[in-house]
């Protein structure tokens, strides 16, 4: 099915997302929709799911025009979407999850679950997906969920099917695998539209590829574009994609964690066990797909754990049983995975989310007064610095885009005076020039003689900034190896395979 959107625009007040939009998806096509964050992309895809409705603009499925008032109008015309988050009930199986919304019965008024269970088997087979209807889901590997969300979609005969950021929780393994499948699915006739800011993905699998920057269409590339042209069409300027640094210079170690355990409040063990040591000088990056324990673990470093055992020491002083506030004291620089929920605070302004961890004491305050043309004149030299897109410091922070919001944090964190630096996420939500300005910043905190920890997802970003590598799986170290591991051996490690020499997995 052919896939055209002419001249789509949508506001949203003074905003102008997309901006008289044209794309033309053809039937059998992989078609990238790349751009930075807050480019327009999802928002455009929303107009052609029939979340949103544009003010301007028409959609044509094989030259037809097509008015979609929802989601399901979208879906009877052929459409259907594989989303970042999955929409799926995890209590459900697989079969119960392909059905729902679109339930059949049996001529007694039950629902055909045998029916669902046939439609599961039957593409599952033609695609190789090996998915068990009645398995369910919560059980299931993240790469399987994604499997079932796209059996969903073609089961309900989706001509066009728009992949949403769709690597985003997958090991390396279950990324390539996904690559094969989309291939199969354009092998059938399937359209794809495919959203990503992963330049080697887009290269790897698209057949065109456009760019959206501020709203518009700024052009098209081909998959043999390089990656740094890529990059520089979505940003609009030449960007650094790798990171430039010099070999590290080791102090001691400064930060030594031994046989940390985290207990949830479900008493479930969510941190097992877990010794490192992170050198003056060194970055060492915790990597794993999400969901493996480094989020209880760095909270367990920054006191905000309630239930844990072992030893944290930093340079030689323990951090365990002290307050949040005093580790922060002890200077240790946080930067939270959720920078909505525990990053910024929204109703504050950006001045004032700037001075948070240091709003009792000098300079910002003296004998109990708030020193206003201080915070000001700070506020300012740190959206500067740190490229705060705002109209102003009084702005409140819950009016930025995310990535905005995450350069309050880190802007925030690194003009502490600071003797352990944590990152949990550093660059979720940024764009590509946004992500070269952070690297930047995090192997000066090194270079500075800082002991780094980065948590990351992302096996690129892992690979750019580490000195060392601690692969975490279902809460466990599974190894740390050097930063040059290759990709495969860490993507192995990531789904619970030993670290290479040791004979089994921590």
């Amino acid at each position: 099915m052919k896939l055209e959107l002419r001249g789509i625009t949508k506001r949203f007040g003074a905003l102008v997302a997309n901006d008289h939009i044209d794309l033309t998806v053809q039937s059998g096509e992989i078609h990238a929709l790349l751009g930075e964050n807050g480019a327009g992309k999802s928002t455009l895809m929303n107009v052609l799911y029939g979340l949103y409705q544009a003010e301007e603009g028409e959609i044509l499925l094989d030259d037809v025009v097509q008015k979609f008032a929802g989601p399901g109008d979208a879906m009877n015309a052929g459409i259907g979407m594989v989303h970042q988050h999955f929409m799926l009930i995890p209590v459900f199986t697989v079969a119960e999850n392909v059905m729902l919304g679109h339930e059949q019965t049996t001529f007694g008024g039950r629902l055909d679950l045998e029916a669902a269970r046939a439609k599961v088997r039957e593409i599952s087979a033609r695609f190789g997906f090996h998915v068990d209807p009645d398995a369910l889901v919560e059980g299931l590997p993240v790469g399987v969920q994604q499997r079932v969300e796209i059996i969903k979609a073609l089961s309900r005969d989706a001509k066009v099917l728009v992949f949403d950021e769709p690597t985003a929780v997958l090991t390396p393994q279950e990324t390539d695998e996904l690559m094969v499948i989309m291939k199969q699915l354009r092998e059938s006739g399937t359209s794809i539209v495919f959203i990503t800011h992963k330049l080697r993905e887009v290269r790897e699998v698209a057949d065109r590829i456009t760019v959206i920057r501020l709203g518009k269409v700024v052009g098209e590339a081909s998959p043999t574009a390089t990656n740094t042209e890529l990059a520089s069409l979505m940003v609009g300027r030449a960007v650094e994609l790798t990171v430039a640094k010099n070999p590290p210079v080791l102090g001691e170690p400064a930060l030594v964690v031994r046989d940390l355990s985290v207990i949830d409040p479900q008493g479930q063990v969510v941190v097992n066990n877990v010794s490192f040591e992170v050198k003056s000088g060194e970055v060492l990056v915790i990597a794993g797909v999400q969901g493996n324990g480094q989020t209880e673990l760095t909270e367990a470093l920054l006191g905000l754990q309630p239930h844990v055992t072992g030893s944290i020491e930093l340079d030689g002083k323990s951090l365990r049983n002290r307050s949040v506030r005093k580790i922060l004291d002890a200077g240790v620089g946080f930067v939270p995975e959720d920078r909505t929920q525990d990053g910024v605070v929204a109703e504050f302004s950006i001045a004032e989310n700037l001075m948070l961890d240091r709003s009792t004491s000098k300079p910002f305050v003296k004998a109990g007064n708030l020193q206003l043309n201080f915070l000001a004149n700070f506020a300012r030299e740190k959206v500067t610095e740190f490229d705060i897109r705002t109209q102003g410091i009084d702005s409140k922070a819950g009016r930025l885009s995310g990535g905005n919001q995450q350069k309050v944090v880190l802007a925030r964190e690194l003009s502490r005076d600071l003797r352990l630096f944590v990152a949990a996420q550093p660059t979720r939500g940024l764009d590509v020039g946004s992500i070269e300005f952070v690297h930047k910043r995090i192997i000066a905190t090194r270079d500075s003689g800082l002991p780094v920890i980065v948590v990351s997802t992302e096996l690129d970003e892992v690979v750019a900034l580490a000195d060392r590598i601690a692969v975490m799986y279902r809460g466990g170290i599974v190894g740390i190896v050097p930063a040059d591991t290759p990709r495969d051996v860490l993507g192995l490690m990531m789904a619970g395979e030993p670290a290479p020499g040791t004979g089994e997995a921590a």
